[in-house]
């Protein structure tokens, strides 16, 4: 009963969108007689209007020069200004943004990460960045963005007092924050919270379970509800709301393919961090190019803009790999529940006349541009993620994931055309499923998370293949995490941040000693050792700090020296002090004086007040040897200084310590006087 109403409904549905085409059709040929038959094309859909890169595209059909400079031009443009803008405000804005609130989170402090310059070079590099049609995501940009905005609304709420100064309370609503923008970014609140627990904390306080799960369901509602009130949407729904049959949503048969779709995408996830990672190490060490784009910051990000632009160029290459469609059209088109290899693409498309002509090609099969789809989106995302501008990579890899799915659903329902069950009746094989449980599978594979399972059931709306799906996150995950590091700790380690990333798997790495890593030859001075051992150790070593040890044999140490202040109220070196006064003299501020040696500013305020009052470079209070004067020697100084009324301070110090024979400073001399 189920499937006979099914199909008379979709025979229905085929004659009214037929009919409806060509009222629409007719209508059209009588109003808009002069306009191009690309641009008539492009109006079909609402969403089209908005793409101003379609738009120049379809207008210019007359001369393919002028389509494929439009073409070009836009993303170009868009891209090179996001690299710019975002360099020029804040370059803490570029990347993704999940790999340094994991940094956060763990207790580091990364200086104006969490400022407002950051929120606007993010949110418009951002948008430009989006906007341009590259195979870039969003999600570790959203989640940047709500951790700015929650970083800011505590420092605002902190002006009232309260709970808010305490530093614990600005970690948890970072936490929540991490939540609220995968939930915002999906319309995805529960996978939203379970994405930022896996990839962002490492101990999840249970306390805050709550909180993130309010904020992110508000932010997922907020979300949809914009696209109701837009009429965008009649009401809220998925985002990539699926159709998928409910009575008989797969065959136990097809568990085999799917646990090789996981392991296929295991691989596949390992490959793409190890490539990104490649990309990035192989430019720092070409030193001539890493030069040359560092004084040149705008060129990498535009050159590779016109790569991926030329090659997704409608007429040219793009025609073989759906060039024009952009990552929401793909997935719809990827997640249909039709088969393409056994019934045609243009047949089923009945929602958008792009899509089709995207897909079809009459030289080229199905199988051959899916496989080219994938082969291209793979490393251009790659490379795409590299550059300098606002970033994520999630979707890219989700849509990557998506296709590879489709290809090996299209696959098995080429080779199973009536389906694997052997029962009288007859359930063929939902390509679309795969695409889903593919999509799951790579994402989970990159970012080293099971909870894509989830986010994937709330964009599709139907948890029917949460078995496939599963099974398939669990296998990429465990494949993935034996080769690579997620995406993110990638990241991390070639950005070089202060994060301690997990041992992963191998009894190798649980039995590395303290001995193993650590320096031997380490510079160090003994309590014998003399003034010129210590002045030759901090002028060669460079060092900021000293080992002291009892004896030069000694394996042990007592305590660490500091080469700027040895210990609290210990003198400042004399080589140290004189570069001080030497600076002053060329007419260096204090500030850059006491930036340059890496001292405070009111050490360097001191010695140089001293110069210029005494002209020498002598300790300052309680720096010296602490020396008595009896009431002998002062009756002496002051006759002295009786005798002598216009000598100065430093001649009367030189004087006291040859006749009472005398370490002495000025300082003590002073206060004496």
């Amino acid at each position: 009963m189920y499937g006979r109403y099914t199909q008379e409904l979709g025979a229905y549905a085929k004659e009214e969108a037929a009919r409806l085409r060509e009222d629409g059709a007719l209508r059209r040929t009588t109003s808009v007689r002069g306009q191009a038959p690309e641009l008539m094309e492009y109006e079909k859909d609402p969403c089209a209007k908005c793409q101003a890169q379609k738009w120049m595209y379809g207008g210019l059909h007359n001369n393919i020069l002028l389509q494929y400079l439009a073409w070009v031009t836009y993303p170009v443009v868009l891209i090179t200004f996001s690299a710019g803008f975002t360099q020029i405000l804040a370059p803490q804005a570029v990347g993704s943004g999940i790999p340094e609130m994991k940094t956060i989170l763990r207790g580091v402090v990364l200086k104006e990460y969490l400022t407002f310059k950051t929120f606007v070079a993010k949110v418009i590099g951002l948008t430009c960045a989006l906007g341009s049609g590259m195979p870039l995501g969003k999600e570790g940009p959203f989640v940047h963005v709500a951790s700015l905005c929650a970083a800011l609304l505590s420092k605002f709420m902190a002006l009232f007092g309260g709970i808010y100064l305490n530093e614990l309370r600005n970690t948890e609503m970072l936490s929540a924050a991490c939540a609220v923008g995968v939930g915002c970014c999906f319309a995805a609140p529960i996978g939203g919270v379970l994405f930022s627990i896996e990839v962002t904390s490492t101990f999840f306080a249970v306390r805050n379970y709550w909180r993130g799960f309010f904020a992110a369901t508000f932010s997922a509602f907020i979300f949809r509800v914009l696209a109701v009130w837009n009429k965008d949407e009649e009401t809220i729904t998925a985002l990539f709301k699926t159709r998928f049959r409910l009575d008989f949503p797969f065959d136990l048969q097809e568990l085999p393919a799917f646990a090789v779709l996981g392991i296929a995408s295991g691989f596949g996830g390992a490959l793409f961090v190890y490539l990104n990672r490649i990309i990035v190490e192989s430019m720092r060490k070409q030193k001539t190019i890493n030069k040359f784009l560092l004084k040149k910051r705008l060129v990498y990000p535009a050159v590779v803009t016109l790569l991926v632009s030329t090659l997704t160029f409608p007429p040219g290459f793009g025609q073989f790999m759906a060039g024009q469609l952009t990552q929401h059209e793909s997935l719809v088109a990827l997640f249909d529940n039709q088969t393409w290899y056994k019934q045609g693409v243009a047949e089923e498309f009945v929602y958008s006349s792009e899509v089709p002509q995207a897909w079809k090609h009459p030289q080229v099969g199905v199988f051959i541009t899916l496989l080219l789809f994938i082969v291209m989106k793979f490393w251009m995302s790659a490379l795409a993620t590299t550059m300098p501008v606002p970033c994520g990579a999630f979707m890219p890899v989700f849509l990557i994931g998506a296709a590879f799915g489709r290809l090996v659903g299209e696959s098995m329902a080429a080779v199973f055309p009536d389906g694997i069950h052997a029962d009288s009746t007859v359930y063929p094989i939902v390509p679309g499923a795969y695409a889903v449980v593919g999509a799951a599978a790579l994402s989970g594979a990159v970012t080293h998370t099971v909870s894509t399972a989830v986010i994937v059931f709330e964009l599709t709306g139907q948890i029917s293949h949460i078995l496939p799906v599963m099974i398939a996150v669990i296998l990429a995950n465990a494949v993935a995490q034996s080769l690579q590091p997620s995406l993110y700790d990638s990241i991390i380690r070639i950005q070089k941040l202060p994060y301690l990333p997990e041992l992963g798997w191998g009894q190798e790495k649980y039995n590395i000693r303290v001995e193993d890593i650590m320096v031997r030859d380490v510079r160090y001075i003994t309590l014998s050792s003399s003034y010129r051992d210590l002045q030759e150790a901090l002028i060669t070593g460079q060092l900021k700090t000293l080992a002291l040890v009892e004896s030069k044999g000694e394996s042990y140490k007592i305590s660490c020296l500091s080469e700027v202040k040895m210990g609290r109220g210990s003198p400042i070196p004399p080589m140290l002090r004189r570069k001080i006064a030497e600076q002053y003299q060329k007419g260096v501020s204090q500030r850059k004086i006491a930036k340059s040696l890496k001292l405070s500013s009111s050490t360097v305020h001191n010695i140089i007040q001293r110069f210029r009052e005494s002209g020498t470079i002598s300790v300052c209070k309680g720096q010296g040897q602490k020396t008595i004067l009896d009431a002998r020697d002062l009756r002496a100084l002051r006759r002295h200084c009786i005798t002598y009324r216009n000598a100065t301070i430093m001649e009367i110090t030189t004087w006291a310590q040859e006749y009472f024979q005398k370490t002495l400073s000025v300082n003590t001399i002073h206060r004496a006087i």
